[in-house]
Parts: C-alpha cells; structure tokens; sequence
C-alpha cells in the first residue's frame, strides 16, 4: 500500500486531474426527461419531448423538438395566442390538441398549414382583417366581435389565435377580451404593449379604449361561454 506524499507535487497534479475530470463530467449528464407539456411556455422555449423505449434498453433514447411560435403565451384556460404558425411549430401545436384556430391574416391560408389542420381536425376560423394603420385603415367592429363570439364558444376548445407577427391585430383582439374580463385599462395596455413591442400602434390602443364589449353578448351562446371567473 502506497503512502500519499503531501510535499509530492505530482501528487497533487493528479488530483488536480482528477477534480477537473469529476467536475467536467457531472456537467455533461443530460437533463432529466419532462414528464408532461407545461401549463404555459414562453415564446423562446424549446420543450424536448422524450422517449426512452422499451423497459429492456435495447432500443436508443429519442427525442422530439417542440417549438412554439413566435410570440406564442396562454390567454386564459384553452385559449392561445401567437404569430403565423410555421411548420418548425405543427410538432408543438399538436401536442395543444387544439380544435380550432382563429386567424386574422387577409390572405389565402398556406396549403402546408391546411394539410396540418386537416390532418389534426382542427377547424379553421378566418377573420379578414387588416392592420389598424393610421389614418387609412381601421379594424372594424363586426368582425371583432364575431371573433370574440367564437373565442368564448368553449366548444371551440382549445384555441389558438394568431395574425402574422401575433403583435397588433391579435393585441387588438385579445385586448378587447380583457374588456370582457373587466381587465383595467392599465393592465390591458402594459399586456399589448409588452407583446406588440418596440412598435406599439395608439390607434391600436384607442380602438381598444374605445371598443363596446357589452355589443359582444347578442352573439354569444351563454350555455357555452368558458367558465372563467372574471366573466361570470
């Protein structure tokens, strides 16, 4: 049996090594799997959804990339908000198990998107909509609250709603939800505000101030408004 010789400084350089090599693999040792999707997902998360074959270990560790689109965030319980999903996000959007998607974009739907839709029987909802542009070009009210009816159908459920960057025609939208939720100006504003950045529109913001939520109930099936404390 060998004695460690404390005055040995090719001793203590080994241990060195060793230490480094210790400290190196510890580091290397992979995450632990996430056992379910979280609740809600920051719009720069990547979630790995994993899967570890059989019991016996014969077959190799897989894993899937889910990605969400831009500027993707939970409204309220089943609803959704993001930019124009892309075919990176079909992987993500699936494991939603969404019913429906509301769009307000002003062209055709992608034909790569409708296939995803078709394939995942998800029905599609498009309101026609351009941005709300000062002084040429103003949301209108009609289509908001039909939007807003089929939001608050939860047979539509889950939803996702999206225009092209998810920014101002959907800030818009989901701003006058939270009318119907009596958010406070204040807390509707810093929410557009915090997703349209750093080009908030005041028109956007105005037509908000200024939109009549009580006109939305004479569209809306109270059998099937979602059950959300701050609409009951």
């Amino acid at each position: 049996m060998s004695v460690k010789d404390d005055d040995d400084p090719h001793t203590s350089q080994i241990e060195i090594q060793i230490t480094s090599i210790e400290a190196t693999h510890s580091q290397s040792i992979p995450p632990t799997p996430p056992t379910r999707l979280p609740d809600t997902l920051s719009p720069a998360t990547n979630v790995l959804s994993w899967s570890t074959g059989s019991s016996s270990g014969e077959e190799p560790v897989q894993y899937e990339e889910l990605m969400p689109p831009a500027n993707f965030n939970m409204v309220s319980t089943w609803v959704y908000r993001s930019s124009f999903p892309k075919k990176k996000n079909f992987a993500f959007l699936k494991k939603l198990g969404l019913k429906s998607i509301l769009t307000l974009i002003m062209e055709e739907y992608p034909e790569q998107n409708m296939k995803f839709l078709e394939a995942n029987n998800i029905h599609l909802f498009q309101f026609r909509i351009a941005g709300n542009k000062e002084p040429f070009v103003q949301i209108p009210e009609d289509k908001i609250c039909a939007a807003l009816a089929v939001i608050l159908d939860r047979r539509n459920h889950p939803i996702l709603i999206h225009c092209n960057k998810g920014k101002h025609r959907t800030g818009c939208l989901i701003g006058c939800l939270r009318k119907l939720q009596r958010w406070s100006h204040t807390s509707i504003f810093d929410e557009y505000r915090r997703f349209s950045h750093p080009k908030s529109r005041s028109m956007d913001q105005q037509f908000i101030e200024l939109f009549d939520a009580s006109q939305v109930w004479r569209l809306v099936d109270k059998q099937w408004v979602p059950k959300w404390e701050s609409i009951k």
